[in-house]
């Protein structure tokens, strides 16, 4: 059963919706009445001797039992194919099953990288998530903002930096606070309550700091003030049509004075979600997301966060084109804005995949 999380808003009734624990448990799915569609589905997984919380090339860690026995209630043949040979890939394709579930994002065997839905996209086979492309856009958050820039996606002004590139105060494009964090990487890792810099000094630490610790360049933008926002995105493969999910995200001042949404406030679930009630603001999320999901290239499902500015216009943050399929933002997107839980969606991921 899902643990149930109450979220709640500092002016509406509590709202008590289900997000789903850390370790999934066993989830026994009743078969009563229900019709089994012929098609067939693969779950493609990396080796099982290897760490897949360490693999790069994993860009959603599934429980890859529970994700059969879901899709086992609604479909005839689903199996679970390691794939640790490059002919591997090509049995699978001599297979040519109807759906290929997977969160690899590609295999490497020797010196040659195969980047799983973009081989599967070759060979005609369907697949969740979105391609090569569109995985690398999101990646680099400045590349991603680059391509929502020219899309004409309002997004904040940026620049990146690494120490010692912007020398003094004159050197940096921006004014004053701007916010700072990794130019790649995912679940606000290195960002917390020294990431909004109001001065000189105070950005020159934290980008030296997240060189140090990250190995990384920093993305710095124009400090976003207002609320934030999370929209899950679907698209049905047969009408292209997307169905966008906003959330919203609400998180207690810190130290600072600021609410941000920060590492240690995702890894100790502190934030409260809330549903979206103001239907403008609900509109203006659902067109931005969908613009930005376009743009980006994105395909099956994906997350697009959104900050509003000090006059309430909605700008791009970053999007998440393979989001966790457990605990986290989509799945709670799908929750209070579809009413599904955790069997629905990821049946729905799968048959919105389905080629009629």
């Amino acid at each position: 059963m899902a643990v149930l999380h109450r979220l709640t808003s500092s002016k509406s009734n509590q709202t008590t919706i289900p997000i789903m624990p850390k370790i999934l448990p066993t989830l026994k799915v009743s078969k009563k009445g229900l019709t089994k569609s012929s098609k067939s589905i693969e779950i493609l997984v990396i080796p099982k001797s290897s760490d897949n919380s360490n693999q790069k090339n994993v860009g959603i860690t599934l429980d890859q039992k529970l994700i059969k026995t879901i899709l086992a209630s609604a479909y005839k043949t689903v199996s679970i194919t390691e794939i640790k040979t490059k002919n591997d890939l090509v049995k699978l394709v001599n297979r040519k099953p109807d759906l290929v579930f997977s969160g690899v994002k590609y295999f490497t065997f020797g010196n040659e990288e195969i980047w799983l839905n973009d081989f599967l996209d070759t060979n005609h086979i369907s697949y969740i998530g979105s391609s090569k492309n569109a995985l690398n856009s999101e990646h680099d958050k400045s590349i991603a903002k680059s391509i929502i820039k020219k899309a004409g996606i309002v997004t904040a002004e940026y620049f990146t930096s690494v120490p010692g590139e912007h020398p003094s105060k004159a050197s940096v494009p921006l004014r004053f606070p701007l916010f700072i964090k990794p130019i790649k990487g995912g679940d606000s890792i290195g960002i917390d309550a020294l990431s909004i810099a109001n001065d000189f000094i105070e950005m020159t630490a934290k980008v030296a700091e997240i060189f140090a610790i990250q190995k990384s360049r920093s993305l710095i933008e124009t400090y976003l003030p207002g609320k934030e926002y999370s929209v899950g995105i679907f698209e049905d493969e047969t009408s292209k049509e997307l169905t966008a999910m906003p959330i919203e995200i609400a998180v207690d001042k810190n130290q600072n004075g600021h609410g941000i949404l920060d590492f240690n406030v995702k890894k100790n679930d502190e934030e409260l979600v809330r549903k979206v009630v103001d239907k403008k603001v609900y509109c203006q999320l659902s067109e931005v997301a969908k613009a930005a999901f376009k743009a980006l290239g994105g395909k099956s499902f994906g997350r697009i966060d959104i900050k509003m500015s000090i006059d309430n216009i909605p700008h791009f943050i970053e999007a998440n084109l393979m989001p966790g399929l457990s605990k986290g933002y989509f799945y709670r997107c799908c929750s209070i804005n579809l009413g599904l839980n955790y069997e629905q969606m990821i049946l729905k991921i799968a048959k919105n995949r389905m080629v009629s």
